[in-house]
């Protein structure tokens, strides 16, 4: 458990001996960086502070989202006694021991208290039970930090009592702030250093939108270059042990590293494809991107030869969403192995391309009259429905009928292939086909 006054010289003096990611904290909202949509004028959580009212909030990110800096900027600017506690290491004990001095504080000196909560998720019902009378009762205000969802995590009598706020990652152009304002700030390293451009832009890449990572990395880079009053990438990569992954993402190399990426997985080559997937990630490309890259090929390359490469490239895509990097690594390789080992085949991309090059060429005929919708008034007049033929009628659910308007007559975009699942699907196919045509209108 750590206790902060605010208003304590004394803790200022320390501040020279703390972490430039703890000496570079805000101090008031307008310092904090990113979180736009929590912050902005008339937003719950500035109401609550410029009214200076008791408060309950969970606060839902990633790491380095400025979880912790939000708890602190609220204490320091209402003056209250911070005490944080960590779910990791407290007790029901600790939590109730907080509350009793707090309550204890408050009669004696009027003194006012915020709970924070780190990893609050981290508490069973119990503990967290010990939470709901200090909450209700406005003993304490109180802020939990959690990376897990709170509806999962967080017990309904505590979460119903509370304002949920959800934090993300900051942009690359917060984190740049981030760097900047602790090269010149006399808390950080007060002008001493500069800071090479492609050393700025490996911090950038190696933060993943985690502020206090891009601090803590510089912070070990500044101390590599010693007396040099710049910091190199060289220098970043001896304090990291991280070799600068050259890759612009706006540039010849991310659309080069791309395309070797799909063409990798289309060729086969799962060592070659991981290598590309693992140096997008490194180089701090956006997991989203390299998702939807794997879902376009599930269905390009693979498509019906293995249908469940569609499957599992989703379910990628949605792991990144859910639980972002570094762990939705493991997800995106999972996917990347399976459609790269997968048998191989064009023909879903090669069939809808084809139909989409007919209707572009105007032969997009008139809907066979059977086919029309019959259900409004005058519909059967207009001879709309007559001759339909329900295919649930007959065996196999397939009937002889014409469905494609005449200008596109016997047209076939779908030729499946004879790799993998697709093989049984050219079979079927086949049979539909030979049934569908014997209809001489069909032809």
């Amino acid at each position: 458990m750590s206790e902060t006054l605010f208003d304590d010289a004394g803790a200022e003096a320390q501040r020279g001996q703390e972490p430039l990611a703890v000496r570079m904290r805000p101090r008031t909202l307008d310092e904090v960086v990113g979180q736009r949509h929590l912050l902005g004028p008339g937003s719950p959580l500035r109401r609550l502070v410029e009214d200076d009212a008791p408060m309950s909030l969970f606060l839902w990110g990633p790491p380095g989202t400025g979880k912790t800096t939000l708890a602190t900027v609220v204490s320091r600017v209402t003056q209250r006694r911070f005490v944080e506690l960590s779910a990791v290491t407290a007790g029901v004990k600790d939590v109730r021991a907080v509350i009793d001095e707090a309550r204890r504080q408050m009669g004696m000196r009027g003194t006012r208290t915020l709970l924070f909560v780190d990893e609050v998720h981290r508490f069973n019902k119990t503990q967290q039970d010990a939470l709901l009378p200090a909450v209700e009762n406005r003993w304490v205000s109180f802020i939990g930090a959690t990376t897990e969802n709170p509806f999962f995590s967080v017990v309904s009598p505590l979460l119903s009592r509370s304002l949920l706020l959800t934090l993300e990652p900051h942009a690359d152009d917060d984190v740049r702030v981030v760097i900047e304002r602790a090269l010149t700030d006399e808390r950080g390293l007060n002008g001493r250093y500069t800071l090479a451009d492609e050393a700025a832009d490996h911090l950038v890449r190696l933060a993943g939108g985690d502020a206090r990572r891009s601090l803590t990395y510089l912070e070990a880079a500044a101390l590599v270059a010693g007396s040099r009053s710049e910091i190199t990438v060289e220098d970043v990569e001896r304090a990291v042990d991280r070799h600068a992954v050259r890759y612009d993402r706006s540039g010849d190399q991310h659309y080069d590293v791309v395309s070797a990426f799909v063409k990798s997985m289309r060729g086969s080559d799962v060592d070659a494809a991981l290598h590309y997937l693992a140096r997008m990630i490194e180089a701090g490309e956006d997991p989203r991107f390299i998702a939807r890259r794997i879902v376009v090929h599930a269905s390009e390359d693979v498509g019906m030869a293995d249908p469940t490469a569609l499957q599992v490239a989703v379910a990628a895509a949605q792991a990144v969403q859910l639980i972002g990097l570094p762990e939705a690594r493991i997800n995106l390789a999972q996917a990347v192995i399976h459609i790269a080992l997968a048998p191989k085949s064009n023909a879903v991309v090669t069939a809808i391309d084809e139909a989409a090059g007919d209707v572009r060429a105007g032969r997009a005929g008139a809907v066979p009259a059977h086919l029309r919708d019959a259900h409004y008034r005058g519909a059967r007049e207009l001879g709309h429905g007559q001759g339909y033929r329900y295919a649930h009628d007959h065996p196999g659910g397939v009937v002889a009928q014409r469905y494609a308007p005449d200008s596109v007559a016997g047209r076939e975009y779908y030729r499946p292939t004879t790799h993998g699942a697709e093989r049984r699907y050219g079979e079927v196919l086949e049979r539909i086909r030979s049934v569908l045509r014997a209809d001489p209108g069909a032809r």
